[in-house]
This record gives structure tokens, sequence and C-alpha cells, in this order.
């Protein structure tokens, strides 16, 4: 299967730290042909951090797909019905948009996307980053991972001494999780050692 001509909806939440990784798989999708369309939550839109203001990850995420960001959850609700997509990725994914994922929560943008999505019967894609995916969100991340028609980007921990219950996506599996998703399979292995591969 070919990512060439696929509609992949993009969600952002406010995992700042992990943009940087995030980004390059972003450009590697458009490269392939795909068709991307950025979906942000409030908080990447209006928060300025040591890794940047909003208004400039908008408005990069926006030059690399060519689309305007879909910034409303009014707006993201035509993904659905009128506008499907062939997939939905959410990478990063925060702690907090999990539980409420999980939860049958669709207070953002990024999550109606999302809820659209599967409503459709298409995958969507999780790209992980939480400080608590082994502590209390660690409930959340397992009901999604036996939820039908959902996938990971292969995980682990990035710094088991320091931060023992944080989990982040190897970001660069991302395009191969996309690709294995629309064909109804998860990528394995889904459990990796990140922090000896990318620290």
């Amino acid at each position: 299967m070919s990512l060439k001509g696929k509609r992949i909806g993009f969600g952002l939440t406010g995992s700042h730290c992990t943009y940087d990784a995030v980004f390059p798989e972003i450009e590697r999708l458009v490269l392939a042909g795909a068709e991307v369309l950025p979906v942000v939550t409030f908080t990447v839109k209006s928060t300025e951090t040591r890794f940047g203001k909003g208004e400039d990850w908008v408005q990069r995420i926006e030059d690399l797909t060519g689309h305007k960001v879909i910034d409303s959850i009014v707006k993201a609700e035509p993904l659905g019905p009128k506008i499907p997509l062939d997939c939905m990725v959410i990478a990063p994914l925060t702690g907090n948009t999990m539980s409420k994922f999980a939860n049958a929560m669709t207070d953002s943008p990024v999550l109606m996307a999302a809820k659209a999505t599967l409503r459709n019967g298409k995958p969507v894609v999780l790209g992980i980053s939480t400080n608590d995916a082994l502590g209390l969100n660690g409930v959340n991340l397992m009901r999604l991972m036996a939820t039908k028609n959902i996938y990971f980007i292969p995980y682990g921990q990035d710094d088991p001494v320091k931060k023992p219950n944080s989990m982040v996506a190897r970001m660069t599996a991302l395009s191969d999780t996309v690709l294995h998703a629309m064909e109804g399979k998860q990528l394995q292995p889904v459990l990796v050692e990140r922090y000896k591969d990318e620290n």
C-alpha cells in the first residue's frame, strides 16, 4: 500500500517538547504524496513555551501541509461524514488527551476528528508522549490499545531512571505505523527500548 493520494488528518496536542520529532514525520507523509489535514488543540494554538510560540507552530504546520489548521470542534466534525479521512494521526498525544479519548470525551478539535474517523470505521494512529503512561494513565493506555481501529506508534520509556512512568512514541516509525494501520495491522513490536535508540 502507498500513501499517495491518501487523506490523513494530523492532530497535534500540547506536548511541545515533542514537536521537533513530529514535524519531520509530517513532512515525510507529504513527500510520500498524502494529503495532510492539520488539526490542533486550543493549547497548541495559544500556548507559548520554551519550545516556541503556538502561532509559530501553527504557521509551520500550515506551510508543511498547504492547509489551514482545523482549530475548532465545528470545523473538525465534517471529517466524519463530508470529508472522510483514510487515517487520523494524533502525535504527540498527551496524557490529558489520552485520558479523555479513552473515556469518550470530545472537547477539542483533535478529539472530534478522531471520533469522526472511528465513526467511519477508519484507523486512528496514536503517538503517545506522557509522563504518566505507567502511572494513573496506564488504565487509559490499555483501554485504547484494546479498542478496535486504534493503533499505536511503537513506544517506550524515554528516561526510565529520572521519569520511570514516562513513555514516548518512536516518532520515526510514524509512516510505517500509518501504512500498517490502513491494512488493519498494528506495527510490531509496539513496545520498544526507545531511550537506547533515540537519546
